[in-house]
């Protein structure tokens, strides 16, 4: 039996765990697409002092600051905002050592690039169109990680409109329809440059979107999925999903992955996505349904774009881990050992 020792070490042993070694150890540890992303590593320290939604001290006050940013907050508390929160580039929003809750509304990542989102709790989003983390149009290289998200009235994550180059890894999903968009609209064919990568997230009991793809390119890595409502997996119109080495435990719903076709402004006829599943666990009778005849020839594979990435046989240690380490977790504020000048 697996003690909680065993499991810290186990925690130890994933990908990134330097990261925590010193503040800025984050930035460019990202895996996958985003993996260049450094947020705000060469700008100074910005201290949120004020949980208020915006003036001094704010975390709003940061984020619109134009020159890069490491931002860090030294109260815990909820920030509820009234409208969405503009990051701009060259920022990191780093929750490490603090415990803080967006709601109301959500961060919003617009023509922007290096952001590094670190450590958030997200819950309760109220509003049409209200994504706890909206990213579109035209942002790229932007890592989300270990943040926990929930209970929003549109998308936990949404990520469309040209925007690229992105990672979201050790997040937790739950209480959620419609958890993560990429690719909004099959109007939109501009979005064929989208790329994604999702590893060691956990979706526990979110109905659909894990994620729903359309147009660009997704690699899936060491994720649980588990008690859909829907589907796990959706490839809309000419979406690529290379699903590696993932946990789907089905509830009631066993399909994992559904094809929607569409038919792109610029085609005549219509047309589903592609999955290609390589390594995965379908757990409970979760069905793969995979569209016969997908082989390697007709979805990318990630070595064509990242030389490597931390992946693992989908196991029953990974399965009682991912719970554990994914989400806003209870860290100490790791030293900034390159301190520039405090805000």
């Amino acid at each position: 039996m697996e003690t909680t020792a065993d499991k810290v070490e186990k925690m130890e042993s994933l990908p990134y765990a330097e990261a925590d070694s010193s503040l800025r150890a984050l930035a460019g540890l990202a895996e996958g697409f985003g993996r260049s992303a450094i947020g705000g590593l060469h700008g100074p320290l910005y201290i949120v002092t004020s949980l208020a939604d915006d003036g001094p001290g704010s975390l709003r006050e940061g984020c619109r600051r134009k020159e890069p940013l490491w931002i860090v907050f030294e109260v815990s508390g909820t920030i509820n905002l009234s409208s969405y929160l503009s990051v701009s580039s060259y920022k990191t929003v780093d929750g490490r050592g603090q415990r803080i809750k967006i709601t109301g509304k959500g961060l919003r990542l617009k023509e922007c690039e290096h952001v590094i989102i670190c450590n958030l709790e997200f819950e309760g989003g109220r509003g049409h169109d209200v994504d706890g983390i909206q990213i579109k149009p035209k942002s790229r290289h932007i890592w989300i990680d270990r943040c926990s998200l929930r209970d929003y009235d549109d998308g936990l994550i949404d990520i469309t409109r040209q925007s690229t180059d992105i990672t979201i890894s050790r997040c937790f999903f739950a209480q959620h329809d419609k958890t993560m968009l990429i690719g909004a609209d099959p109007s939109h064919v501009d979005d064929r440059c989208i790329r994604v990568t999702i590893h060691h997230c956990f979706f526990d009991g979110t109905r659909q979107r894990h994620p729903r793809l359309r147009f660009g390119k997704v690699h899936l890595y060491n994720n649980y999925t588990r008690n859909w409502g829907l589907y796990a997996v959706c490839a809309s119109v000419e979406a690529q999903v290379f699903s590696q080495c993932n946990i789907y435990e089905a509830g009631q719903k066993k399909k994992t992955f559904e094809y929607y076709p569409e038919k792109a402004a610029d085609k005549e006829e219509m047309r589903a996505g592609l999955i290609q599943s390589e390594g995965d666990l379908f757990l409970n009778g979760a069905q793969p349904c995979l569209v016969k005849g997908v082989g390697e020839e007709s979805v990318f594979h990630p070595c064509e774009y990242y030389p490597t990435w931390t992946v693992e046989p989908p196991s029953e240690s990974l399965k009682q881990i991912i719970p554990i380490c994914t989400g806003w977790q209870s860290l100490s504020r790791p030293a900034d050992h390159g301190v520039l000048n405090q805000q």
